[in-house]
């Protein structure tokens, strides 16, 4: 059962019901508890405009067709279970594996991966990776154009 905790900072999900609630928050699991909770609409309006992907409202218009509409969306809501804890590798950690693998990378390559400019690419490659990581880059000339790998740690 998703059962959901009303908050001044937005809505959290738990599984089961708390065994307290703070001043100010207000717990629902159904849209009937969320009609009946004691909810202005400004915070009805509030709580709909911080949803993600709905279209923003200036007005509460009808209280009872905003919670109808607020509902779904609120179930809709991903699961904070479901959400992978590991967070998504940096940018420079995509450009040293694209670096490692056997085949190499360009700077087009990067750039389009990344979404940095050349230039920007070329200088994480000399400031960066080199200079900072120490890491030895190798390159060659090939079909595709120049070709950048890293052989591994540079002698210090």
């Amino acid at each position: 059962m998703r059962i959901y905790i009303i908050g001044n900072d937005g809505i959290a999900l738990c599984r089961e019901a708390p065994a307290t609630v703070n001043d100010g928050e207000v717990v629902v699991a159904s849209k009937e508890e969320l009609h009946a909770a004691p909810l202005s609409g400004k915070r009805l309006l509030a709580l709909w405009n911080a949803l993600p992907g709905v279209e923003r409202r200036r007005t509460v218009g009808d209280r009872g067709a905003l919670i109808d509409r607020l509902w779904p969306a609120i179930e809709a809501l991903p699961d904070p279970e479901s959400q992978p804890d590991a967070k998504r590798p940096s940018k420079q950690d995509e450009v040293i594996a694209m670096l490692r693998r056997a085949e190499g990378a360009t700077v087009d390559e990067v750039a389009r991966a990344t979404g940095w400019q050349r230039h920007t690419v070329r200088g994480v490659f000399s400031g960066t990776l080199k200079k900072k990581l120490g890491l030895t880059l190798a390159s060659a000339k090939e079909q595709r154009g120049r070709v950048y790998r890293i052989d591994g740690p540079a002698s210090v």
